[in-house]
């Protein structure tokens, strides 16, 4: 399930797999990562970006930070609810955020990573990021780009 409606970040829903677990049957902390980059790239595709062209014309994203702030273990067949909020600042970089929560609201963690486009061939991060998914995405809005 993915939703984003109005003001409300784009978000989808996934349920804790057993082999996802650390031997104190909760979720190992890498997992947490793996659901804010799923949520991340279902959010990319949901605006209509094709991953594949953007790597084609020579750009990709990278992950230059990564913050993860646990609040709430997350166990064997809970269902978490991942949002994705791009926020835009000047310069070369910026922000997705990701909260991680249970079906009734509580927060488990929260998932910040600052970002960049990467010009694969110059490998260089590209002076302008949000222009270059703004004019590759059908559904801007979904990257909170107007």
């Amino acid at each position: 399930m993915s939703k984003s409606i109005g003001t409300e970040p784009f978000t989808v829903r996934l349920e804790v797999r057993s082999y996802e677990l650390d031997p104190q049957l909760h979720v190992n902390g890498a997992v947490y990562q793996q659901y804010a980059d799923h949520s991340r790239f279902a959010c990319v595709q949901a605006a209509g970006v094709s991953v594949e062209q953007l790597i084609g014309s020579g750009l990709g994203p990278v992950n230059l930070e990564t913050i993860i702030k646990y609040h709430h273990e997350l166990r064997g067949g809970d269902l978490v609810d991942v949002s994705c909020t791009w926020v835009w600042g000047e310069g070369k970089t910026y922000r997705v955020e990701h909260v991680l929560s249970l079906p009734d609201g509580t927060v488990a963690a929260e998932v910040s990573h600052v970002s960049g486009l990467l010009d694969l061939n110059a490998r260089r991060l590209v002076a302008d990021p949000a222009a270059q998914w703004r004019k590759r995405a059908e559904k801007p809005e979904l990257l909170c780009l107007s």
